[in-house]
């Protein structure tokens, strides 16, 4: 589940020296392995170097990643079943650095075709004429992926190929290979081709792929064309789809070697790696805001409210984290304007007292950033039937939950006395989107016991203003929903805590 390089992006100049001719290419011993060959020789040769076989894939290294291995080393095409938002297409396209750096092929070849394996007649030709003065090219493996997302207006010409009328015109004949515009399939001979979603592809354009799994060769407009493609084929499909719909046709399902089934992290810490992982992060975001975000995301994914058989998707937990850092850069902005004298209206009065501080407010996200996220990202959720109209309301209640779940693993045990007494006998702290930590911290005071808290939530010994704010307000906002302290917002977005009574 990590950031993978784009298909077919253009490729690297191969280095000065490598074979340039057939001739020289046999000389230094080199073999012509097919796909799965090569695939299953590199695999098992990074396990035994302990290199990593799969980079930035996080939560699957004892349940899914195994089997992958598995399947590899059998040779088998496989297909991946998983909800959305589950890593599929990550891992497929992973599977690419598993090729070798550098292949030969013919250049020209709309095929790729290895030299000493040539496999259309034209190409059989050339290599006999040319003998070992063929010069030969080479192809980077970041070029020997293929990828299609099933639609259902996809084609065989699409996938397969069709005839090229102007080559017909020029006079070649229907069962010559040269008359044919090869698709994306035969493009891909020599590497991984993965389709992606494949129970969205039109049943009539499943029957194309039969025979380029089980046969390894390919029809177009009813002539037959023997040409042994080498590749392997690699699917990915949501359980409901390929199994309850019924709309992969039983032979194509046949000839898939292994089914492999995804899943969401199995636990906290996968969660949380996988948002560090992947969040692109415009501010700080303290680690136990990361924790609310993270057990928020796996709270949605097993709530009643939430169709289970959509899924909720990885990226709604690094949506949420990217959001809530955005809102930590806006309110450093916004302050950072009406200290300078630039702010207006609601936003100058609502950080009054800031333009006082010394510093500019840096950007560090507080628990406060996170109601944000209720709205922005309900778009990523599949609710029940049943919850029409109450989308939000079921987000902000099950991200209290996630708040009061952590605030209870992160600080149960301590002393927080220090905070309940900051509102005792009227007193009241305020916070909000647009108020400075320096604010926030004036309100406070000293309190005692603050520095085992901030500690316990990872912020170090020496913490900045802004994320000693970001600790305290977890704390109130933490107090406030297990009971011991009140809550109240005001008509101008503040947040106000202060004694239950």
């Amino acid at each position: 589940m990590g950031r993978v390089t784009a298909p077919n992006q253009v490729s690297p100049v191969p280095p000065a020296d490598l074979p340039s001719t057939l001739g020289e290419l046999r000389a230094t011993g080199h073999q012509y392995r097919t796909v799965k060959q090569e695939l299953r020789d590199n695999l098992l040769a990074r396990m035994g170097s302990g290199e990593e076989r799969f980079p930035a894939i996080v939560g699957y290294e004892d349940t899914v990643l195994p089997e992958v291995e598995r399947a590899l080393l059998a040779g088998h095409d496989m297909v991946l079943l998983g909800e959305r938002g589950q890593g599929k297409t990550r891992l497929i396209r992973s599977l690419g650095g598993l090729l070798d750096e550098w292949t030969p092929v013919i250049p020209g070849s709309v095929l790729n075709e290895h030299p000493m394996h040539p496999i259309t007649p034209a190409s059989r030709a050339l290599v006999e004429s040319a003998g070992d003065d063929l010069p030969i090219g080479w192809l980077h493996r970041s070029m020997r992926y293929g990828e299609k997302l099933a639609t259902p207006d996809t084609s065989v010409g699409d996938l397969i190929g069709d005839v090229d009328p102007i080559r017909l015109a020029q006079g070649r004949t229907l069962g010559d290979p040269e008359t044919i515009h090869f698709g994306l399939v035969p493009r891909t001979n020599r590497g991984v081709f993965a389709v992606n979603e494949l129970p969205d592809l039109a049943e009539r354009i499943q029957v194309a792929l039969l025979n380029v799994l089980e046969e390894r060769d390919i029809q177009v407009r009813g002539y037959q064309l023997r040409l042994p493609l080498d590749l392997l084929l690699v699917a990915s499909a949501n359980p409901e789809d390929y199994t309850n719909r019924g709309r992969i046709i039983t032979p194509l399902k046949d000839r898939f070697g292994a089914e492999i089934r995804t899943h969401y992290p199995l636990d906290l810490d996968l969660e949380l790696a996988l948002i560090r992982q992947e969040a692109d992060l415009v501010a700080l975001v303290p680690e136990h805001v990361l924790e609310v975000l993270a057990r928020f995301a796996r709270d949605v994914r097993e709530s009643p409210s939430v169709d289970p058989r959509s899924g909720v998707s990885a990226r709604f937990a690094i949506a949420a984290a990217e959001t809530v850092a955005a809102a930590a850069l806006r309110r450093s902005g916004l302050l950072a304007g009406a200290g300078a004298g630039a702010g207006a209206g609601a936003a100058a009065s609502a950080s009054a007292g800031a333009g006082s501080a010394s510093r500019p407010e840096a950007p560090v996200a507080r628990i406060g950033d996170t109601v944000s996220v209720t709205s922005t990202l309900r778009g990523k959720v599949e609710f029940e039937s049943g919850e029409e109209g109450r989308e939000i309301e079921v987000l902000a209640h099950l991200l209290r939950t996630a708040t009061a779940e952590t605030f209870r693993a992160r600080l149960a045990g301590l002393d927080l006395s220090g905070f309940t007494a900051i509102v005792a006998e009227g007193g009241a702290v305020e916070t909000g989107e647009l108020v400075s930590s320096s604010e926030l911290l004036r309100q406070v005071g000293t309190v005692p016991g603050l520095a085992k808290v901030l500690d316990r939530l990872g912020l170090g010994d020496a913490p900045s203003p802004e994320e000693a704010a970001a600790g305290i307000e977890f704390v109130l906002e933490g107090l406030h929903l297990t009971r011991r302290l009140g809550k109240d917002v005001t008509d101008s977005g503040r947040t106000v805590y202060g004694d239950r009574d």
